[in-house]
């Protein structure tokens, strides 16, 4: 079967097809604007919610201070040189 044959088959099953009315095309689309809003909004909400109750459920969480705070007032660490002998 060539390409040329396979274009013409094609053409022919898409008047087959039923293609929707300019109202169905409208009110379809403004039905998938209006779920997708909807959804959206509806899992906004939700993480939101679960965002904000984390954060306030982990400030009830004991917490080590020493772990939280460095200190800017330790000494810097010392190096201490090391003797090695080249001796055997």
């Amino acid at each position: 079967m060539s390409f040329l044959q396979y274009l013409k088959d094609t053409r022919g099953e898409l008047h087959h097809v039923a293609w929707p009315t300019r109202v169905q095309t409208i009110v379809y689309t403004a039905l998938v604007i209006t779920l997708s809003v909807v959804v959206s909004l509806y899992l906004g909400v939700f993480d939101y919610l679960f965002t904000t109750g984390l954060s306030k459920g982990l400030e009830y969480l004991p917490q080590d201070e020493s772990s939280l705070q460095v200190s800017t007032t330790s000494s810097p660490i010392e190096i201490k040189e090391i003797e090695t002998s080249t001796e055997e």
